[in-house]
């Protein structure tokens, strides 16, 4: 169950960061939203309106779609083949004949073949489902165009949780800013003669190229949760571990300020940045406590 919170808020993160524009601009996110008896983790409403320049929204009020997109999550323990058609006709009858509905399925079980070949064979052109098994990593999905779609950008067998971390961009842009104006000093000291202030907004440009690649290959983070284990990647740099290594979790806060969970083994200890990845502190620690727990 603490997993498929987890997964839950990894979601509701994708969807307020914008991860999911591809299938549409979702701007309302609800929480615990019921249809009849069935209670989804996460339901989000959209459009296919664009939000970007004149020419942008000129297109989209000129030949854009009007109807509405829906997108569900829902996580259980395990799906049966009359649930599965109770939840896709519930979906269906809520909205209007014209609306796309995206279903998202989370359960903890492996899949039964029948619900597997049941969701393959959706051929509603106006409802995408994927399904994703955290016990066997697997996952299927409608074989039509929003079950294709809605695959390719929702990703559920796994927590995965990452940010942009703009301080440490701005350390990397800094680096190659101030590299390259020493280096125009130098030439201008040796007398070859520069347009300096061309000259530095090119260096600006070029810092901004090369800053964000020093970033992602030395500083961005992403951690990756699962039932086994965690691995933490910050740039090139891979941290596995299993939950079964360790006897402990605590909430630690570095000198910076920022909140980590601290891992306890016998002879160590390991931190887990939840301020970089902009993970929740309360479902991250009972989440790992629990799997703990299970080891």
């Amino acid at each position: 169950m603490y997993e498929l919170n987890l997964i839950t808020d990894m979601v509701e993160e994708q969807l307020v960061k914008g991860n999911l524009r591809w299938l549409a601009n979702f701007n309302e996110i609800r929480r615990d939203y019921a249809i009849g008896d069935i209670t989804f983790p996460i339901y989000a409403s959209g459009s296919l309106k664009e939000k970007g320049f004149l020419l942008s929204k000129l297109f989209s009020a000129l030949v854009t779609p009007k109807y509405k997109i829906h997108l569900f999550l829902y996580t259980t323990s395990e799906i049966n083949p009359s649930f599965l058609r109770k939840i896709i006709i519930s979906c269906k009858n809520k909205f209007g004949a014209d609306d796309w509905v995206f279903l998202g399925l989370v359960q903890s079980k492996p899949f039964e073949k029948t619900v597997k070949d049941n969701i393959a064979s959706v051929s509603d052109k106006n409802i995408g489902i994927v399904a994703s098994s955290l016990a066997s990593k697997e996952t299927v999905f409608s074989n039509n165009v929003l079950g294709k779609g809605l695959a390719k950008q929702l990703k559920l067998t796994e927590a995965k949780f990452e940010i942009f971390d703009w301080p440490n961009y701005l350390k990397s842009f800094t680096i190659v800013f101030g590299l390259g104006t020493l280096m125009l000093i130098t030439l201008l000291l040796s007398g070859i003669q520069i347009n300096m202030l061309l000259a530095l907004l090119i260096m600006a440009a070029l810092s901004l190229i090369v800053g964000h690649r020093i970033y992602k290959t030395r500083y961005h983070m992403t951690l990756s949760l699962n039932n086994q284990g965690f691995q933490l990647r910050e740039g090139q740099k891979i941290t596995e571990g299993n939950w079964s290594d360790y006897t402990d979790v605590t909430i630690f806060i570095t000198p910076k300020l920022e909140a980590c969970l601290r891992l306890h083994a016998k002879k160590e200890t390991f931190d887990l940045p939840l301020s970089r990845v902009g993970i929740s502190r309360k479902e991250a620690y009972n989440t790992i406590r629990q799997l703990m727990k299970k080891k």
